[in-house]
């Protein structure tokens, strides 16, 4: 069974999506199966978590068959110490996803929790995929799923949101598929990526194809300048699209730099570092404050999403292990807490129907229980020590001011923007008296919310207050990689 675990981690959600689909206009039978199916697709990861060898640095539950021989591509799934934990995170994602839609969606239930299924296997295909059609395939796929959460549930602009977020990862991809055919002719004819990481290319292919990679990867992420689809998108997706857009989508661009960019050229890497990091920098630094003039709870929590992902590109292109394992743990830290807050910021609107902050304040005088959860995000999303935005964030940091104290001093002050745009929302939504007849009729959360919320504090403090268990599944991999890069392919 071990050796099926990868494929069964892609295909349980995505056969259990058409089961959903069979529900038809039986709502409550599509909600049902969908959250069966869910909790179906997180228990078959648990046992790559606890199966899976810490001390070893290579791929593991490695399945291999032949899919289209004559161009020699084939299934390849395998994970490692880097891709391990996004598997147990999305499979995760996908069960919040779908409590919290649970009474929110009247409309199309079964299309919409299907389209969450879908998006989860394939996910999971792309964090295990080892060949490179394969990946891109599932890379290019997943992005349907999206666009029609988008554009059937969202907002008053959601058509525009969902081809502007489609275009803009549509056309960057297309120079990642010209690099991997330049890879697949240098090879001679391979689609294999652990022996395209043995490739010795000169320079100025190596820059080309960085860069081919970094227009492909650097969209998904986002990083600036080519962040603006993001705000759009998560404004008007629905608060599931929000939730899974930020806490899984996000990470495949950064994930792709682990798996394509450093180990593929890793010279290039290293000479485009300081651009790398500049772009990282001016993420962290300007997109806060950006995040600061925010009226739109959702636009101040897709800004933050770009600020604390410019960490993560940061962390990657300092070179040190404590900089990969932290950008690696605040990639993981992101997916709760903006998964928290976005969530939060859905369990307002669906009793208010506005995201203007400027329409609360006085929140905690009749939700009480919910402004406590909100607290808790909000503190970890501004890195209170204890919660998990604490330890990405401090790794970082730690290892910025390793490779140069004026890079980690411009990073540390995120600590800062973070806290400033964070609590100042918190405090006019939340604090102050009741600021209207529409404050004073809300009422606290049910249940149901409670659940998720719950279920994401819990994780939110047992990653801040014990990290060994995800710093440890991490070390050997990050480590092999790093002499990996540091020797010199030419």
């Amino acid at each position: 069974m071990s050796s099926y675990l990868l494929s069964l981690a892609i295909w349980v959600p995505i056969m259990g999506a058409l089961m959903v689909f069979a529900a038809g206009s039986n709502k409550n039978l599509a909600r049902w199966t969908a959250l069966g199916v869910a909790l179906a697709g997180f228990i078959v990861t648990v046992p790559l978590y606890l199966g899976f060898d810490m001390s070893e640095a290579g791929m593991q539950f490695v399945e291999q068959r032949a899919w289209i021989p004559r161009f020699n591509i084939e299934y390849l799934l395998g994970v490692d110490g880097i891709s391990m934990l996004f598997l147990l995170l999305n499979s995760f994602i996908t069960i919040i996803v779908v409590i919290a839609g649970w009474q929110v969606i009247e409309d199309k239930v079964a299309q919409y929790l299907g389209a969450f299924l879908i998006m989860s296997g394939l996910m999971n295909g792309i964090f295990s995929a080892l060949d490179a059609v394969l990946f891109y395939v599932f890379f290019e796929a997943s992005l349907i799923p999206m666009y029609i959460i988008i554009g059937v549930w969202g907002g008053h602009n959601r058509v525009y949101a969902a081809f502007k977020f489609f275009l803009y990862t549509l056309l960057g991809s297309l120079l990642m598929l010209i690099a991997l055919i330049y890879l697949f002719l240098s090879s001679g004819g391979s689609f294999n990526l652990l022996e395209w990481h043995q490739l010795r290319i000169d320079m100025t292919p190596q820059i080309l194809i960085f860069l081919a990679f970094l227009v492909a990867f650097a969209v998904k992420v986002p990083m600036w300048p080519v962040h603006t689809w993001l705000p759009d998108a998560h404004v008007e997706a629905p608060t599931g699209g929000s939730v899974v857009l930020a806490a899984i989508m996000l990470k495949l661009g950064a994930y792709g730099f682990l798996r394509f960019s450093l180990p593929i050229a890793p010279d290039a890497s290293h000479y485009l570092a300081p651009m790398m990091i500049a772009l990282s920098l001016i993420a962290v630094i300007y997109i806060g404050f950006v995040a600061l003039v925010q009226t739109d709870m959702k636009k101040l929590i897709a800004y933050s999403s770009i600020s604390h992902m410019g960490f993560v590109t940061l962390g990657f292109f300092i070179f040190n292990q404590i900089g990969v394992e932290g950008a690696l743990v605040q990639m993981i830290s992101h997916g709760f807490i903006s998964a928290a807050m976005f969530l939060c910021v859905g369990v307002m609107y669906d009793r208010m129907h506005s995201r203007n902050i400027a329409d609360y304040g006085g929140v905690v005088n009749t939700m009480p229980k919910f402004a406590a959860f909100f607290m808790l995000f909000a503190m970890a999303n501004a890195g209170l020590p204890a919660t998990s935005g604490f330890v990405g964030e401090f790794m970082v940091i730690l290892g910025a001011i390793k490779f140069n104290f004026w890079v980690g001093f411009a990073a540390a002050t995120t600590l800062i923007l973070g806290a400033a745009y964070t609590l100042w929302m918190y405090k006019r939504v939340i604090f102050g008296e009741v600021a209207n007849s529409h404050v004073a009729e809300l009422a606290d959360i049910n249940s149901r919310e409670f659940l998720f919320l719950a279920l994401l504090a819990f994780c939110v403090l047992a990653m801040g207050i014990y990290p060994y268990p995800f710093t440890e599944v991490m070390h050997a991999s990050v480590d092999n990689l790093l002499k990996h890069v540091a020797v010199s392919k030419l």
